[in-house]
């Protein structure tokens, strides 16, 4: 586990500096509760807060404290000592535990979240138009965004299929999309968003238009065969999920012999750089 600064986290904060690294294994960040407490509680002692709270949290059954892991992160001294940590979601639930004036913008973002999360199940169409706004205000071209839009459809249309044909665990998905790519680009999704660069951002949010494409062709091929097939559990899926993914692997290869070079590449859409250090943390 690296050692890294990440910037919205910080945001959320009213960028006070949070201590935070990313596990590449668990592809979640983990962020300090002691930072956390000490930019947001009225206490001269976070740590002390922290083990106060802690106490009243697992009285009251509260699984974020069950869920609180630690790690050896640098102090201010520039020593390395066990601190407790939680991911996303556990940060949030600390917020919301907190009493305090400066806790209170979060917490009213955190309602206006949940309030338009509401609004977007009676109404799905504005988490649809939420998602194109986000797209654009990363810089997306309008024809990319149309193109994109289309694309989780498809996506939707191959999962609805592995359900009908048994699927039904977010681990068996993982492992067919896996499948999938490592025909015919070589690496698993979680390696190829590695090769870009990327941690928590979306593999197909980063590829260029041939990547792109190979994984429509991909996906597609993979959907049609199943629908027409009808194979049953994970073992016959996997067969035709490799099908799709040689289809496309085939296309590729003929593509990068045009080309006299891969058209798989490391570059990501936004120029997106995390930067890992060399020193190792461990749970």
């Amino acid at each position: 586990m690296n050692q890294d600064k990440m910037h919205l986290v910080n945001k959320v904060f009213n960028n006070e500096t949070i201590r935070t690294v990313w596990d590449k294994e668990s592809e979640k960040y983990y962020i300090s509760v002691v930072d956390i407490v000490g930019v947001l509680a009225d206490s001269k002692n976070p740590r002390h807060y922290w083990n106060v709270l802690k106490g009243r949290l697992k009285d009251e059954g509260n699984e974020t404290v069950t869920n609180c892991d630690q790690l050896k992160l640098k102090a201010k001294d520039g020593k390395y000592r066990l601190t407790d940590v939680v991911d996303i979601e556990g940060m949030f639930r600390i917020i919301e535990s907190i009493p305090s004036k400066n806790a209170e913008p979060i917490k009213q973002w955190l309602a206006k979240l949940g309030s338009q999360r509401i609004d977007e199940v009676f109404d799905p169409s504005i988490a649809a138009q939420r998602s194109i706004d986000l797209y654009r205000a990363k810089g997306y071209e309008e024809k990319w965004i149309t193109k994109r839009m289309q694309s989780i459809q498809d996506r939707k249309e191959l999962t609805d299929v592995w359900k009908e044909n048994g699927i039904t665990e977010n681990k068996e998905f993982a492992i067919l999309t896996n499948e999938i790519y490592k025909t015919w680009s070589g690496m698993t999704a979680k390696q190829y968003k590695e090769y870009k660069g990327l941690r928590k951002e979306a593999l197909r949010d980063n590829m260029d238009n041939i990547e792109v494409a190979l994984t429509d062709i991909s996906e597609e091929v993979t959907k049609r065969l199943a629908k027409k097939t009808k194979p049953k559990g994970l073992k016959e899926n996997i067969k035709v999920a490799h099908a799709g993914g040689q289809v496309a692997k085939n296309t590729r290869d003929e593509i990068e012999n045009l080309l006299g070079e891969s058209v798989v590449t490391n570059q990501n859409k936004l120029n997106y750089q995390h930067i890992d250090k060399k020193e190792k943390l461990s749970f």
